[in-house]
């Protein structure tokens, strides 16, 4: 289900193609070529320097300047 207002964060992780999401109790798995190529590319220290903003309804990486909407990246499934 996917909720407008916010989502519960649990982990983000990652293998060298893909990032893998669990969030609200669900896990979803996104290829990295198709939601971002500045993550695709980024080292494993700027991936793991995240952090979740607005009370839930993205995910940041300051260190290379990349934004990602939660419920977009669910609705791309």
């Amino acid at each position: 289900m996917i909720k407008s207002d916010y989502h519960i964060v649990k982990s983000i992780s990652f293998t060298d193609s893909n990032m893998i999401l669990k969030v609200d109790n669900e896990e979803f798995n996104f290829k990295l070529k198709e939601i971002s190529r500045k993550l695709l590319h980024a080292t494993t220290k700027e991936r793991e320097a995240y952090k979740v903003i607005c009370s839930g309804y993205g995910i940041s990486w300051p260190l290379i300047d990349e934004d990602l909407a939660i419920d977009g990246l669910i609705k791309s499934i």
